[in-house]
Formats: C-alpha cells, sequence, structure tokens
C-alpha cells in the first residue's frame, strides 16, 4: 500500500526527438582563445558604444577607442546580449569555468580564492577532446587549505597542462608584480615555480601578452599539428590600481613585432624598461573635455584617472591586435576561434593614491546605455561587451542579440571540438547562432548574487535604481523581459518586470500590468527550479518549495532512450538520435544488452505531500538525476564501480519533471536504485514499481 507521507512517485514524460546535430558535415578543431577581461563594461568597447559616442561629437562627454577590438567585430560576430553569470570576479569565472550559473557553481558572492569545484572544467574537458591547454593571466580559485603551491584547486588541478599567472586573486590588484608601486609586491606562478624575482619592470598586460604570443608559437611549433590548443588568457586590467605600462606599446605585431618575450630575469619582455607607471596613451595624454558642458567657456583636461582607464583599455586592445597578427604570421588565423569578453560591469573602483581622482564610470558611461555597475544585477552590471572570431566559420559583420550567458562557452567549444558537453552543465553550445548551422537551444540566463552596497547615485541612473539598497538579489531573462529582485526577503517577494529590449534601462517596471501576472509567476516557479543551495552562500528561498509543473503521469512505466557507443562521461545528447527507445517496468537495465552507452529516463516525480525529501541514488557507474533543471544527484565526474550520493530537496505537492541518466560501462553489471523518502518517516522510500510516464 502506498504512503501518501513518505512515498515519491515518478511519471515518465515522452521527448521528442531532435535531428541529429552530430549528422552535419564536420570542420577541422580550432585552436580556442578565450580573452577575459577584468572590469571592462559593455559600454567600453568602440564597436558597442563608444564609437557612437565619437560621432555624436558632444564635447561634455569624453570618449575612448578600440580599433582592433572593432576590427575584431567587423570579421566576427558581437554578441550583444550577452551575460556574466555574476555580477563580481571570483564567482563569474567559476560558473565560466564550470560550464554552470550561480545556481549550481560552488563559488558564489564575494568567495574570492575559494577552491573550484573538482568536476568538469573548460580545461578538462578540451584536454580529453585532445586539446593542450594554457592558462596566462589570473586565477583566484584555488583554494585556501593548502601550502603555496600546493593549493587543491591549482590551475594544473583544473584542466590546464601549463599555467603562467598570478594564483591568488589579491594579486590581481597590482599591476608591477616585482616593484609593487601601489599594493606591495606580488607573487607570479609558473606552473608551480615561483617566478616574480626576475621580472623586473614588467606591466601585467604587457606580461600576459607576451607570454601568450610565446606559448602560442611553442604549441604552434610543437610538431604535433593534429592537437590544437586552448588558452584562457585572463587580464586583470582595467580593473584595480589603474597603473600603466613603462613605455608605448612595441611597433608592428605578431612574430617578429609587437610584445615579444625576451626570457631573460631582469629583461623578461620586450617592455620591461623605462620607468613603471608612466606612459600615457597620446591619444589620451592631452585630451580635453567641456566639463561644465558650456561650449563657451575653455575645455579642461581630462582627469589623470580617466587617462590611465582610456590607456589600459588601449592596452588591452593593442594586445588582442598583436595576437591576430601573430595568428596569421603562424597561418593558423583561419581554424582559430577568438572569443574576447569581460567578467562584469565597469568599477568604481581604482585603488589610486588619494592624490587621484576617484574613478567613475560615468566619465565614459563604460555601462552603455543600461543602469548598473559591478555588483548590480542591472543590465549595466552584468550584460558585457562579448566578440567572437573564427574566419573560417564564423561571417563577418554580424550582430547576433539572442541572449547568451558566460557559462554557454563550455559547451560551445565543447562543441567545436567534437565531444559531447557533460549533461550536468547549465550551457548550451552558441556555434549554431555565431555560425548558422545546426539546432538553435535557448540559453539559461540566470544570476543570483548578494551584497550590502547600493547601486550608485549616477545622474545617468534612472531614479529608480539610484542608490538602490542591494544585499539579496536576483535575475532572470526570458526572451525579450528579464525579471529582477533587489533585497531579497523570502521566495514570494515580487520580481520588477523588464522589456530589456525597448527598455534596455529598465525604468518602466511592468510588474503591476494584469498582462504579466502569468509571467510573475512563472519567474517565481523558474528560478527555484534551476537552482540548488549552497551552505556558504544562503539565500532567503534555499528552503522554499519548488513548485511543480501542471501536467501530470498517466500511465504505468519507465520510458527510456538509448545511445550507444564509448561517451567520456554523462553527456549532453538532445541534439542527437537514440540508438532506441522504449519503456521499463523498473530501473533494471541489465535486460537492455547494452555494453557502452548511456540510458536517459525522463518523466515526472509525483509528491503527494508538501515538505523536505532526502534522496539516495546508489549504482555501478556514473549517473546524474535532475529534478526540473537542478542538478540534484550527481554521480558523474570520476565515475566509480559502486558509488552512492544522497540530497534533499524542497518540494510542494505535484508533478516534477525528472531525468536520470546512467552510463554504461563495458564490462561492468549495470545496476542503479533510487530511494526517495519524505522527511522524519522513518526513512520509507518509494519502491522502483512506483515510476510512471507521462
Amino acid at each position: 500500500m502506498r504512503s501518501a507521507v513518505s512515498k515519491c512517485l515518478l511519471a515518465l514524460a515522452v521527448l521528442a526527438v531532435l535531428p541529429a546535430d552530430a549528422q552535419k558535415k564536420k570542420v577541422a578543431k580550432p585552436n580556442i582563445i578565450f580573452i577575459l577581461v577584468d572590469d571592462m563594461g559593455w559600454g567600453d568597447v568602440g564597436a558597442f558604444w563608444q564609437n557612437q559616442r565619437n560621432k555624436k561629437n558632444d564635447r561634455s562627454e569624453p570618449w575612448q577607442f578600440t580599433p582592433s577590438l572593432d576590427a575584431m567585430a567587423k570579421g566576427g560576430a558581437m554578441l550583444t546580449n550577452h551575460y556574466c553569470a555574476a555580477p563580481v570576479c571570483a564567482p563569474s569565472r567559476a560558473s565560466i569555468l564550470l560550464g554552470v550559473s550561480q545556481g549550481h557553481a560552488n563559488v558564489r558572492d564575494n568567495q574570492f580564492d575559494k577552491e573550484l569545484q573538482n568536476t568538469f572544467t573548460i580545461g578538462n574537458v578540451l584536454q580529453k577532446a585532445g586539446y593542450k591547454t594554457g592558462l596566462v593571466g589570473k586565477w583566484g580559485l584555488q583554494g585556501l587549505k593548502a601550502t603555496e603551491p600546493e593549493w587543491p584547486a591549482h590551475p594544473l588541478n583544473r584542466g590546464f597542462d601549463y599555467s603562467y599567472a598570478y594564483i591568488k586573486h589579491a594579486d590581481g590588484h597590482e599591476h608591477y608584480p616585482k616593484e609593487g608601486i601601489y599594493r606591495g609586491k606580488k607573487k607570479v606562478w609558473e606552473n608551480k615555480t615561483e617566478v616574480s624575482d626576475g621580472l623586473d619592470k614588467c606591466f601585467t598586460t604587457d606580461l600576459w601578452t607576451a607570454a601568450a604570443k610565446n606559448w602560442i608559437v611553442k604549441e604552434t611549433n610543437s610538431g604535433k599539428k593534429d592537437q590544437p590548443f586552448f588558452l584562457y588568457l585572463a587580464y586583470d586590467v582595467p580593473h584595480a590600481v589603474l597603473e600603466l605600462p613603462t613605455q608605448p606599446y612595441p611597433a608592428g605585431g605578431g612574430l617578429k613585432g609587437g610584445l615579444q618575450w625576451v626570457g631573460t630575469p631582469g629583461k623578461m619582455i620586450n617592455t620591461a624598461s623605462g620607468t613603471p607607471d608612466s606612459y600615457m596613451h597620446p591619444d589620451y595624454a592631452n585630451a580635453t573635455y567641456d566639463d561644465d558642458k558650456n561650449p563657451s567657456t575653455p575645455e579642461k583636461p581630462w582627469p589623470d584617472t580617466y587617462k590611465r582607464y582610456a590607456t589600459l583599455c588601449r592596452r588591452i586592445d593593442d594586445g588582442v591586435g598583436d595576437i591576430f597578427r601573430l595568428l596569421k604570421d603562424l597561418k593558423i588565423d583561419e581554424n582559430t576561434m577568438v572569443v574576447f569578453t569581460s567578467d562584469n560591469g565597469p568599477s568604481i573602483e581604482s585603488y589610486l593614491p588619494k592624490e587621484y581622482v576617484d574613478y567613475s564610470p560615468e566619465f565614459f558611461n563604460s555601462f552603455g546605455p543600461f543602469d548598473g555597475i559591478k555588483r548590480d544585477v542591472w543590465e549595466g552590471g552584468v550584460r558585457v561587451p562579448t566578440i567572437v572570431s573564427w574566419p573560417g566559420q564564423i561571417p563577418a559583420n554580424q550582430v547576433i542579440d539572442t541572449p547568451s550567458a558566460s557559462h554557454d562557452w563550455l559547451s560551445t567549444f565543447a562543441d567545436a571540438a567534437h565531444i559531447p558537453a557533460p549533461e550536468r552543465v547549465d550551457g548550451v553550445t552558441l556555434l549554431p547562432h555565431l555560425t548558422g548551422k545546426g539546432t538553435k537551444n535557448e540559453s539559461l540566463i540566470y544570476i543570483e548574487y548578494s551584497q550590502n552596497g547600493k547601486t550608485p547615485d549616477f545622474e545617468e541612473f534612472s531614479a529608480n535604481h539610484r542608490s538602490r539598497q542591494r544585499n539579496q538579489m536576483q535575475k532572470i531573462r526570458k526572451g525579450d523581459y528579464a525579471g529582477v529582485r533587489y533585497g531579497i526577503k523570502s521566495a514570494e517577494d515580487d520580481f520588477e518586470i523588464y522589456n530589456v529590449v525597448k527598455d534596455p534601462q529598465e525604468t518602466s517596471n511592468l510588474a503591476s500590468d494584469p498582462a504579466f501576472k502569468q509571467m510573475q509567476q512563472d519567474f517565481k516557479a523558474q528560478v527555484l527550479q534551476v537552482r540548488r543551495p549552497d551552505e556558504e552562500a544562503p539565500r532567503p528561498y534555499d528552503n522554499a518549495l519548488i513548485p511543480p509543473v501542471s501536467q501530470k503521469g498517466t500511465k504505468q512505466g519507465l520510458k527510456y532512450r538509448v545511445y550507444e557507443g564509448d561517451f567520456p562521461w554523462i553527456a549532453d545528447l538532445k541534439n542527437t538520435k537514440p540508438a532506441r527507445e522504449g519503456t521499463l517496468s523498473s530501473l533494471d537495465f541489465s535486460e537492455l544488452k547494452t555494453k557502452k552507452g548511456l540510458i536517459v529516463v525522463e518523466g515526472l516525480m509525483h509528491i503527494e505531500k508538501d515538505g523536505t525529501y532526502e534522496m539516495a541514488m546508489s549504482a555501478s557507474s556514473g549517473f546524474l538525476l535532475k529534478l526540473h533543471q537542478a542538478n540534484v544527484l550527481d554521480g558523474s565526474f570520476e565515475a566509480r564501480k559502486e558509488q552512492r550520493v544522497t540530497g534533499s530537496v524542497h518540494l510542494k505537492a505535484g508533478d516534477h519533471p525528472v531525468r536520470i541518466f546512467y552510463q554504461f560501462k563495458e564490462g561492468v553489471n549495470p545496476k542503479l536504485s533510487l530511494e526517495c523518502s519524505l522527511a522524519g518517516s522513518n526513512g520509507s522510500s518509494a519502491p522502483v514499481e512506483s515510476l510512471f510516464r507521462h
């Protein structure tokens, strides 16, 4: 007899089979360069915003130039609705590397230097695809529970073959590691060797560019012509202290010009001479502007703070152009994908001595046409400038306004590398949008963050945003609409709803319009259905009951799909046609006679009573249980022959979509069991026979 108190009923729904993208003609695996800058706003890039200011020629609205990024945009695609996963550095970078939103990432809020979860990363996924992987620049996700350099999440332990980087987060606040002009001396690590003693007068933007070029040349000339490379180039500017280079950017670029790696201690790169923190770009050194918006009065010079900021953005731009020239010189430009993006919106942090004007993104309107900055979930804090180039595959002069997210890059790179992404990730491949080939899937735009500051009281910002207390915040976007919550107290708090296409500044809150009543409820449900709580980043909605869906399970049995093959992990196969499908009466897979492959069981879990449900899954191989879009029981990484994973979930009575994935391993007897019980019910669990399909 079934107990309404203790049993979970599963109902498996039929999934429509999509065309197999795997059948499309494959191109060679590209080299991939992922360039991530620190705190550069959507509005800082010429092609996105600054060129419009230049064209208007309003002398009270200064502008800067990014010619290399503009050329990259002209030759590729601009993603104008691309979102970072979090509005601050560490969680944003963690989500990128893990391919998951902040609803699943183990680094959230302001958890700098926290150990990146030991699971699938862009690095180890591409290693499995045959790539040589390298990191140059800023890391900050190493973990603190070890003596350096044996950090648990050192890049070499998270999928990178080579690392030349600031490992600690705070080290990235100083741009001369040996001299430590404003923030003290810092440590740079080549793999696990500390090398800053030889970095005299090395400005880190130049150092990272030269190190990146050096690594690209070595990998290209390694003799392994069939082995592509992946480079994660993470600059630490224009964030932080706004220090200047030593001299002009070296002429030319590529193999013979531009930044060059010398490799001699004391003269590590070819700009390690002259005076640190001295060079101002000539486009800005004598720049003036109409500070009082009165053309009849004399213009005033830009404050040095803004000359510095513009020079740093230009130095990144020069580095990007240098790298593109190198790819052409090496004759690998046609099959190299380059992505340029930022970790979050612009900052008000400059860390300069008191004699300098405090930096404000108002000067250049670095937030573009949006409100909000770093640490806000308004568009200006989370929409980031993103450009993608792959001359052999991505048509030029594209402007892609489809919403996408930074946790999509893992799936995108896996797709380009001809390897399926892990099912546990939240991202989707963006290649169909970029190339026009393949099935386009909707990106998940979901952000959560907590910080006790306020949105700045900038004149350009709408009155409904100025000085808004942040605290617990959340954002979700569906189509043209975004739901935003500030100062969240409970899961029942209403979202502010904005049409961010027609109203990018988010000035007109549509939440009171009866036409958006259902969207309000959908947003409240969806933000609970796409995430898992993290006890180190508590939220006021962590214990809220997850709402069910409207459809109901009916016919008894298990609907399944089998994909045969030697998959590297529990893989995302949504665009792949199964070898066979059918109905099972239990989770006994032995009768399927599959030696290698994956099975997906999909349907509805019927909950008869509101409450907290304890769940456990045991298996002889890798597995994953997803409830709605949340990874509830994840045994998909480093799958052992026998493993058991437990978890709890807060569920409202009704039917909840569930997917169970199991990986067949040759020579391993397939075995999987699921237990589910209402907390406090003495552990009584639902039998396998209570599984249903829709």
